[in-house]
């Protein structure tokens, strides 16, 4: 008997040890008459499914179901509507994102120079309390998107703002900082400032500072800001959770977390307003002295504090992973992500351009492969699973090959990798997931045309390079494990969008016709294939596939309702999908006025 089998023989006996022929324990909820798409082992479809006490007690047809009806129990009608396991996101930013609901944003919309500087002037002018030493943060800046393409941002487009406050504008992917002439004076930024490790201080013809932040050099402007109040970071983790339910998202890492964002979820754990469970994952970074040792020991140390123990049906806290940066991102301007060849430049004119390969491959590598492996060894034999960023296909070479080298040992075949974002990987490369068992995080949402793929790689890459730019599909047919990340708020939370983008490779309808069609001659993934990367196989990767991820009995009940059957509609009409109840753990945390 297998441990699903047994797990439903001892739910239907009401305890364990009781005879078979006893009566079934009632269930809380029953839901009927629905398409039940359970991501099991052969994707199978059923009619209904039980619940009692937070668990799945029963999955299969409505007859099935009928004895565990009792007084008590809530019976719902599906009316046929598709239920399928709750949503994990396996990669989001959920702190910064609910930060930035509560902050001046863009919006990540594209804008002209005129519209950046209006929108950024009304929220100014909307701040009257604030003096003029006081940041202006402003986030989620398109900055691929700018109007007309490849126009130049500077710090001049916001010395023309009527302030005396310091502005520094986030791009949304998170990997770029634009300041104003005083942001650069207050972060100290001078013509002989260096660059810092792992940062790029973008300067004009002179060699003075644009205001352009890269990657690490960001930090010199972002240390300058006043933390977040305990009440703001408690503000943040609650819009946060907000957004994610009535996504559909029952389970979420948090890639890159601190100690403020874990104990703002900690004190809603305790007033139990914790609605998803949350894992997050530590930072390793060794450029301000650390050691891999002195870095896994604070991780340790981090965990011993939040992380609340083994998986319970309420949703809960664990802290598991260690986030590693391998390079900063591929797109046009900040070419910060590691490449086996460089970049192309034109070396022509804007009307008769002639692009040639230049002289950069983007930075080296921000861990060392002697640093790498050591970080991961120390990593295994603490059983913490890495979550690597790598966007540059040198950077997931590297990170392949260090993996490969750990392997060999005990504590490393037990170890679970992830590697995030995979904007490019070298052909060679697809089979070595599989292989080497390591997990691609993906944001499929990435894989269409729009200004930041079309827009900021086309020219730059070369047309080898990118007809295989998101390599969704090349990756699952190479025999990845593949799973979803959204990486939000680097990108609006919409899961659907995202999805859709997974199965079409095409943008929205509205997206404009220079963004026409599919990216690349790529296919899309297949449904299932699209379904099963946001829920098992994201569970895999928080070591939570016997428990969440598919509906089959014994396993909590992480599930949601849709207004339509994502497998029946065109596949356009997937970004058009709403969730109508959210269930955690048995209880249901999120519901539509739709669902009855």
């Amino acid at each position: 008997m297998n441990r699903y089998a047994a797990a439903l023989t001892l739910a239907l006996a009401g305890q364990a040890g009781a005879p078979a022929s006893a009566a079934p324990a009632p269930a809380d909820t029953i839901y009927r008459n629905g398409y039940i798409y359970t991501v099991d082992a052969k994707d199978s479809v059923q009619q209904a499914l039980a619940v009692r006490a937070g668990r799945i007690v029963y999955v299969g047809d409505n007859a099935g179901a009928r004895p565990l009806a009792g007084k008590k129990t809530k019976v719902i009608d599906l009316h046929g509507r598709m239920l399928m396991p709750g949503l994990i996101d396996g990669h989001m930013h959920p702190q910064s994102g609910g930060s930035r609901l509560l902050n001046c944003s863009l919006d990540y919309e594209a804008l002209t120079v005129a519209q950046f500087q209006s929108r950024i002037q009304a929220c100014l002018d909307k701040d009257k309390k604030s003096g003029a030493d006081r940041w202006l943060v402003v986030v989620n800046w398109f900055q691929q998107g700018m109007l007309p393409d490849g126009v130049e941002t500077t710090a001049a487009m916001l010395d023309a703002l009527k302030t005396e406050r310091p502005i520094i504008v986030r791009s949304s992917f998170g990997h770029s900082a634009l300041l104003n002439t005083k942001g650069v004076q207050l972060a100290g930024i001078k013509r002989d400032t260096p660059d810092p490790a792992g940062g790029k201080i973008t300067r004009d013809a002179k060699g003075d500072a644009t205001g352009l932040l890269e990657d690490a050099a960001q930090d010199m402007a972002m240390n300058l800001l006043p933390p977040l109040t305990v009440a703001e970071n408690l503000a943040a983790s609650k819009a946060a959770l907000a957004a994610m339910r009535k996504q559909g998202i029952t389970s979420f890492l948090d890639a890159y977390t601190d100690p403020e964002t874990m104990t703002a979820f900690a004190d809603l754990h305790k007033q139990g307003k914790l609605t998803a469970r949350a894992h997050f994952a530590v930072l390793i970074d060794l450029d301000k002295g650390a050691t891999p040792q002195s870095a896994v020991a604070e991780l340790l140390k981090q965990q011993k504090q939040f992380d609340q123990g083994p998986t319970v049906v309420a949703p809960s806290m664990q802290v598991r992973h260690a986030k590693l940066f391998m390079d900063g991102v591929i797109s046009a301007p900040a070419f910060t992500g590691a490449m086996l060849e460089p970049y192309l430049v034109n070396k022509g004119t804007a009307d008769k351009p002639d692009w040639q390969p230049g002289a950069s491959t983007g930075p080296a590598s921000y861990f060392s492969p002697e640093a790498l492996k050591t970080t991961l060894t120390e990593l295994a034999n603490a059983r913490i699973d890495p979550h690597i960023h790598v966007d540059g296909d040198r950077a997931v070479r590297e990170s392949l090959d260090a993996i490969e080298a750990l392997r060999a040992t005990p504590a490393g075949k037990a170890m679970r990798p992830a590697l995030a974002h995979d904007e490019i990987v070298a052909p060679a490369d697809y089979p070595r997931f599989a292989k080497l068992d390591v997990t691609p995080v993906l944001s499929l949402q990435w894989g269409k045309p729009a200004p930041d793929t079309v827009g900021a790689l086309k020219d730059y890459m070369g047309p080898q390079r990118y007809a295989i730019v998101e390599p969704q599909a090349l990756l699952l047919n190479a025999g990845a494990r593949i799973a979803f990340g959204s990486d939000w708020p680097v990108d609006p939370l919409d899961e659907w969008f995202a999805l859709k983008v997974g199965v079409t490779r095409t943008a929205a309808p509205n997206a404009g016709k220079e963004y026409g069609g599919t990216l690349g001659p790529q296919p899309g993934m297949p449904r299932a294939a699209v379904l099963r990367a946001i829920t098992l196989n994201a569970a895999y990767t928080l070591r939570q596939e016997a428990l969440t991820g598919s509906l089959e009995p014994g396993k909590l009940a992480d599930m949601i309702v849709l207004d339509r059957n994502f497998f029946t509609i065109p596949a356009e009409d997937i970004a058009n999908i709403k969730v109508l109840q959210t269930m955690v753990g048995g209880k249901i945390v999120y519901q539509a006025k739709g669902m009855r």
